[in-house]
């Protein structure tokens, strides 16, 4: 129930999360920010995550924001625990999640004297958040946040940080007055594009032979996977997707070519090079889908959708550079662009898959990494929630795993962060509790943030832990495989714990997995089991992530499965 009458600052931001439609924050407490905890205990409303680690939080409310398509929600005291933030903000920011960081700041007599915990949190954020304030007066608490979580999720959406000092949360009192509208002069995101411009692209597709859609992360954040569908079965275009673009388009269907880029599908990525036309969907040409700039898709015209205008031209230069939500923009173009078939270049392409074939694996006894993954895919039939670190199990689940839903594949792309997994799984449990949600991990990128298993417990939230252990940092030691003269140097891990024991002294259940036997047993087990469990899947020590384009190389660089 709503407080009445004059509130603090603290009971004035827990009325402005109900106003935006808050259900559930993830952090952890601390001197600064305890008089807002002190208010949230009035609000069971807002369900309060306490994480383990404020780097938790932050990656736990990004998981729950991918999956909802709400604005997460983070909290965290001064100092250190702000700065705990600092990489779940950022990789926020690279993958355009919209979340709202609250932090508690020293009192305002304090700022500028190096006051116990006191760090410059909005000048630290102010690369990697859309907007920072600090907020130094009671009645500015509600229109900062209305303003914040506006920024948030309009436009290419990402985050943004509101630092209080400790006396403007516990201090004086003020009426809560909720501002109806924001007034940012400056700040107008597009929507519906230019038409001369769409009638431009139109064109273009319209005479193209050969082309190919490229999907990104802005199809999913716009809700645009059914206009995508609709413009790719009229067209009959062929579709590839970056890393983050993946679920946008269902896997399996017809014109479904899978990731393109230096992990990517080997057939995607010629048939990107092979193309004379290229439709951009709210992607940004980052260097793993593009390698070398000079050398990507040599003979393709350039279309480029984007929400945001500073992506058009930053990378390639576009030949039709259109600025709109994609959502927006397929509406306006779907009738546009005429019915085709494409039947010579959807034949070459059938060939080129049958000389690259996608997902092989190869004839051995031993339990690789992709049995497992293939075995999940099976199991879950592209309907659970697959989270992801960053490494070589991020690009396996990419290739194995399929899709059928939006937002069904939740992984750290532009920041790429080791421990992603565990805390945005939970978090994506939160916001989507009635999907099954599948924490993928490396044994290294878990121990990052494995702390998290408690609040996993702490809360029962059924989260289902697949750890891939090789014992080693899987990608790191790729790399220096190929790359660095053999020289396993801070690669190989001689001290991990063991996850089954791991798993019971949290008091949850513990599997191993050493044979491919086991493995679909395990995976059906763990479903099961009601609440969090770890399935230790102990996989071939060395095993490389084929294809492979090297950094910075073209295509014709491409490193494919040496097979027997």
């Amino acid at each position: 129930m709503a407080q009445t009458g004059p509130l603090t600052g603290a009971e004035i931001v827990c009325e402005s999360l109900l106003k935006e439609g808050v259900d559930v924050l993830f952090g952890l407490p601390g001197g600064a920010v305890l008089p807002l905890y002190g208010a949230l205990a009035k609000y069971p409303q807002l369900r309060h995550v306490l994480v383990r680690h404020e780097q938790g939080a932050a990656m736990a409310a990004d998981g729950y924001a991918r999956a909802t398509g709400k604005v997460g929600v983070c909290t965290a005291t001064s100092g250190p625990g702000a700065t705990n933030l600092i990489t779940g903000i950022a990789g926020a920011m690279m993958d355009s999640v919209p979340m709202i960081a609250i932090t508690g700041q020293v009192p305002r007599p304090a700022i500028g004297r190096d006051a116990f915990q006191e760090t410059d949190v909005t000048g630290i954020t102010l690369p990697i958040t859309k907007h920072s304030y600090l907020v130094m007066d009671v009645a500015d608490i509600a229109p900062a946040i209305k303003e914040a979580f506006h920024i948030a999720r309009t436009g290419r959406p990402g985050p943004v940080l509101v630092d209080i000092p400790r006396d403007v949360l516990a201090g004086d009192k003020t009426e809560f007055i909720w501002p109806e509208q924001v007034d940012l002069p400056g700040y107008n995101p597009p929507t519906f594009a230019d038409e001369n411009l769409v009638s431009q692209a139109a064109e273009l597709i319209n005479q193209a032979e050969r082309p190919v859609i490229i999907t990104g992360h802005g199809v999913l954040i716009s809700q645009a996977s059914q206009e995508l569908l609709e413009f790719a079965e009229k067209t009959q275009i062929p579709v590839v997707s970056t890393l983050l673009g993946i679920s946008s388009f269902p896997t399996g269907h017809i014109l479904d070519l899978g990731m393109a880029g230096m992990h990517g599908m080997a057939h995607a990525s010629l048939a990107i090079d092979q193309s004379d036309l290229l439709i951009s969907l709210g992607m940004r040409f980052d260097d793993r889908v593009t390698g070398n700039l000079k050398g990507f898709a040599p003979n393709a015209k350039i279309v480029h959708v984007d929400v945001d205008p500073s992506e058009l031209g930053k990378n390639i230069k576009a030949d039709a550079a259109v600025v709109g939500d994609i959502k927006c923009v397929l509406q306006q173009l779907i009738p546009q662009v005429a019915a085709n078939v494409h039947i010579d270049w959807l034949r070459h392409i059938d060939k080129l898959k049958g000389e690259h074939p996608p997902t092989r694996i190869r004839e051995t006894k031993e339990l690789l990494p992709q049995h497992v993954l293939r075995e999940l895919a099976q199991v879950t039939k592209g309907e659970s929630i697959i989270v992801t670190g960053v490494g070589q199990h991020q690009m396996w689940a990419a290739q194995f795993c399929g899709f059928q839903e939006p937002n069904t594949l939740i992984t750290s792309g532009g920041h790429g962060s080791m421990g992603f997994e565990v805390p945005a799984a939970i978090g994506a449990k939160m916001g989507r509790p009635e999907k099954t949600v599948w924490s993928i991990a490396g044994d290294g990128g878990f121990q990052m943030t494995m702390c998290d298993l408690a609040t996993a417990v702490e809360n029962n939230i059924d989260v289902k832990f697949a750890i891939l252990n090789n014992g080693t940092l899987g990608m790191v030691y790729q790399l220096q495989d190929l790359f660095f003269d053999k020289d396993y140097f801070a690669t190989v891990y001689s001290g991990n714990p063991d996850f089954v024991k791991l798993a019971e002294a949290y008091g949850i259940t513990g599997i191993r997995v050493t044979e491919q036997s086991q493995v679909a047993d395990a995976i059906q087990q763990a479903l099961e089991v009601p609440g969090p469990v770890i399935i230790d899947f102990v996989v071939k020590a060395v095993d490389n992530v084929y294809p492979m384009i090297p950094s910075g190389q073209s295509v014709n660089q491409m490193m494919e499965e040496p097979w027997p």
